[in-house]
């Protein structure tokens, strides 16, 4: 079985690096047990994860003029995963995604998968017409979510302004801080108020903290719960396969 060498790019923030590695190893499983092939520390492939400070995303969308830019920072991490042989990369953060296109030119040897399309093209296969989604700030702001949806017939249904910062709240004061009891009350304050406007659809955790905070979790104030997290290790799993 011939393998092929990927890579995650992290620190953004460092737990969600972190997680995303358990959730593409548990990928990496299932598909060693759907094809039958005997489960040994060799069938998995070559992985490396880069975790560097990188500044943070939300800022730099939102205040372009005064926060620091991630993009260099983000570079120097691809440098290091196309210098140990890393033919497809994952990036564990959605906001990150906006430099999405940047990089991918920057680096053309390299295929980097695109976290919302992943998303987008399972709940399309899933026969899904609509979803709700909690992200940042800065997802919300460049709409990446919504691109990817509507691309797919999918409408996409979007938190109103007071818990867009009930969610950041929850993400930077919450998760960021290791107060997960703060972070739980806040996304699920927010998904019950969606719930009432848009009924029991899907909720997109559009931000690779919110799942930090709902280990194990497959639903919310009664609504089912996608992670792009997830949805993205199995799509690098997939790539590692496929040689």
């Amino acid at each position: 079985m011939t393998l092929r060498t990927v890579g995650i790019l992290g620190g953004m923030g460092p737990a969600a690096g972190a997680d995303f590695v358990r959730l593409f190893v548990q990928a990496c499983a299932d598909h060693l047990r759907a094809s039958g092939t005997p489960m040994t520390d060799q069938g998995y492939p070559e992985h490396w994860l880069a975790q560097l400070p990188i500044p943070d995303r939300s800022a730099a969308l939102l205040a372009p003029d005064s926060a620091q830019d991630p993009f260099a920072m983000m570079c120097q991490g691809l440098d290091k995963l196309q210098a140990v042989g890393a033919v497809a990369i994952a990036v564990a953060c959605n906001t990150a995604h906006a430099w999405h296109e940047r990089l991918q030119q920057a680096y053309p040897q390299q295929q980097l998968l695109h976290i919302a399309r992943v998303v987008a093209e399972g709940l399309q296969q899933q026969g899904q017409l609509s979803c709700m989604l909690l992200a940042t700030q800065g997802t919300y702001r460049i709409g990446l979510y919504d691109q990817a949806l509507a691309a797919c017939g999918i409408t996409v249904h979007l938190p109103e302004e007071a818990e867009r910062e009930l969610l950041m709240r929850g993400i930077y004061q919450g998760v960021k801080a290791d107060r997960m009891d703060q972070a739980r009350a806040d996304f699920g304050a927010v998904a019950q108020a969606m719930r009432v406007r848009h009924g029991d659809v899907p909720l997109i955790m559009g931000c690779t903290e919110i799942p930090l905070a709902l280990p194990g979790a497959t639903s919310v104030q009664g609504l089912p719960l996608i992670d792009p997290a997830w949805e993205l290790a199995r799509a690098l799993a997939r790539v590692a396969y496929s040689a």
